[in-house]
């Protein structure tokens, strides 16, 4: 993880981080705040019930996104963004000195009204969060950015919420709040003057000032990629997901656990840090790019882990006739399964959303970015609502909180293979992923020399029959793999060429015309600017040893000429997917589970050096003793 908090010494990475944390935290001290003033002391500015004033407060912040996230979008795609997030953060000091004069003529409406404007501040600044980080940050950095984001927004809205509920209920809590939320707010201007200079997308776009047609556009924007838009979807699935967990917290600590506030905040915590956990974690269990991978495994933890929360709620549950304080709590075997459940819930979150996100942003097209953001902004706010509205429903049906978790569970599942079964990349970067990190431990030297963008052949040796999907694992961008006919029907393996978009290829004994299309959809895949990879010798090795690489490179760089990059895989030889001592999968693996596996990459070569010859000596020094 020592990669991602190197971003923290850059000045490209640091002024935003600390802009946007603290304009994070200052949003929930005064919510907090303000949430618990008016339950507390409701009395002093209405007639108003408690409960009814806090679900006031919560669609009062959140309105703003509905109706400003799409003009927010635009605003962010046109002008250039550091200077826009300073407008933002100038205009949260305005509504911060605002909020303190409404708390000092004690003005209920103006106080409503500042939490308004601050969900509008936060409409405008999210769009421009997360489209300026692929600006600012390189491919490799995206994912560790990221993770450092969302687990420092977690963090911010724990912070935040403690704080704003200690000061208000200290001697002169309203002054205390007045003073922190001003501070905080020039703080946060102060840094985000250090944020370097972040061109504008389009600055020739003329603004949409309809919220509902430009809504509506915002989503036709997101829908243009497929896989970018059920990304999205994802991300709104968690946030309904977690906003039913956070709205039930107070309930599940009074009913289920027997405590009192400190009990909500502990739940909070653990929620949180295993957020932040996971959100870090991302980073090295990816390697460094957007691995699709983590998405899957973090909805499977999701529903297991809440399907248990459901479980040990019965054996945390305590009957008492009041509040138990927090060590008597703690006392209880039974709530520490229940902690352990949020934390992993919290864990595998971290692993499900920061991919996601990680992707809309390297995948949406940058002229339309903030606007995608802006949809999935709004969007993120309609599930949450839902979600709010869904969790009312079921109480009032006579479910239990414990059993509201269960539904949410179920559905979360249902959602996963939803999602799944529409975009299977996400099922396929799983599997790569659980290959090379419970068959193998995979190290890549020279991946730089893979094109970032635009099209090239991978050249490499073939070893075993997974081969193909631990390049796809190594690799940071979609690879097309022209693979033997009989290993693209394999069972199992099938599944992961299919949905790669591999190309099989006969012999032109076998079957002469699979062999021609072959080369006619490689042509026409180079000719998109995909990678395209080959295995030359045309058959796994049973020796070892390099066989004779063949013409067929010859052919394709001739008939599109591309730069060709020599890879070498090296400790696959003597694991059951080789040929070593008989056919694949005869036996137990020789090099043993976690065994060590190595990618090597070469420069590219242009297409006119790129004979067979020349390739075989590169990959084979490539290689090296190494089998």
């Amino acid at each position: 993880m020592s990669h991602q908090f190197a971003l923290m010494r850059l000045r490209r990475f640091l002024p935003f981080f600390l802009t946007q944390f603290l304009g994070a935290f200052n949003d929930n001290v005064y919510k907090n705040a303000l949430v618990v003033l008016l339950t507390f002391q409701a009395t002093r500015y209405t007639t108003m019930s408690p409960g009814v004033l806090v679900n006031l407060c919560a669609g009062i912040f959140i309105l703003p996104f509905f109706l400003f996230s799409a003009t927010a979008g635009q605003i962010a795609d046109k002008y250039e963004k550091s200077r826009l997030i300073r407008f933002t953060k100038l205009l949260e000091v305005v509504i911060m000195l605002l909020a303190t004069a409404a708390f000092a003529l004690q003005s209920l409406a103006l106080m409503l009204i500042c939490l308004f404007l601050m969900g509008g501040q936060s409409s405008l600044f999210g769009p421009v969060k997360y489209a300026i980080l692929p600006q600012h940050l390189r491919e490799d950095e995206l994912v560790g950015g990221n993770a450092i984001v969302e687990a420092g927004t977690f963090l911010a809205i724990l912070i935040g919420t403690l704080t704003g509920g200690l000061l208000i209920s200290l001697e002169h809590g309203i002054g205390w709040v007045s003073a922190t939320v001003v501070v905080l707010a020039l703080l946060g201007y102060f840094s985000s003057r250090g944020i370097p200079v972040a061109a504008a997308a389009a600055p020739t776009l003329r603004i949409n000032w309809n919220p509902i047609t430009e809504t509506w556009r915002n989503f036709n924007f997101t829908r243009r990629n497929r896989t970018v838009f059920l990304s999205i979807l994802g991300v709104s699935w968690f946030w309904f997901y977690g906003a039913v967990f956070l709205s039930q917290f107070p309930a599940y600590a009074k009913d289920v656990l027997g405590g009192n506030e400190h009990a909500v905040v502990l739940l909070l915590a653990v929620f949180s840090v295993g957020i932040g956990i996971g959100s870090l974690l991302c980073e090295r269990m990816s390697g460094g790019h957007v691995e699709l991978g983590l998405v899957p495994l973090g909805s499977i933890g999701l529903s297991v882990f809440a399907l248990d929360l459901w479980w040990s709620s019965a054996l945390a549950s305590t009957a008492t006739a009041g509040p138990l304080a927090l060590g008597e709590i703690l006392a209880e075997p039974g709530t520490w399964r229940v902690l352990a459940d949020l934390v992993a819930i919290g864990v595998f979150g971290g692993f499900f959303i920061v991919p996601l996100y990680a992707l809309i942003q390297s995948r949406s097209e940058p002229a339309h970015r903030s606007r995608i953001i802006a949809g999935n902004n709004i969007l993120n706010a309609f599930f949450m609502v839902v979600a709010a509205g869904m969790g009312a429903g079921l109480l009032a049906l006579g479910f239990s909180v414990p059993q509201l978790f269960l539904v949410t569970a179920a559905l979360n599942a249902v959602v996963a293979v939803y999602i799944y079964t529409l975009v299977p990349e996400f099922l396929l970067r799983f599997l790569v992923w659980l290959l090379v990190h419970t068959v193998y431990r995979l190290r890549v030297k020279g991946i730089e020399h893979i094109p970032a963008t635009g099209p090239a052949v991978l050249v490499c040796n073939h070893v075993s029959f997974v081969d193909a999907l631990v390049i796809m694992a190594a690799s940071r961008r979609p690879v097309r793999f022209v693979m033997d006919h009989r290993i693209f029907r394999m069972p199992l393996l099938s599944f992961a060429f299919r949905e790669s978009r591999a190309i099989p290829i006969a012999s032109a004994k076998e079957d002469g015309a699979m062999m021609e299309r072959a080369f006619d959809e490689a042509a026409r895949a180079l000719e998109n600017g995909e990678l395209v990879a080959i295995f030359p010798e045309g058959r796994i090795t049973d020796t070892g040893e390099l066989y004779p690489f063949r013409p067929g490179i010859r052919r394709i760089v001739e008939r599109t000429p591309v730069p060709v990059v020599p890879m070498a895989l090296r400790g696959l030889w003597g694991s059951s997917f080789s040929r070593k001592d008989g056919p694949a999968l005869s036996r137990l693996l020789h090099r043993g589970v976690f065994s060590r596996i190595e990618l090597a990459v070469a420069a590219p070569l242009a297409a006119l050096d790129a004979t067979p010859e020349r390739l075989q000596q590169q990959v084979t020094a490539l290689r090296g003793d190494m089998r």
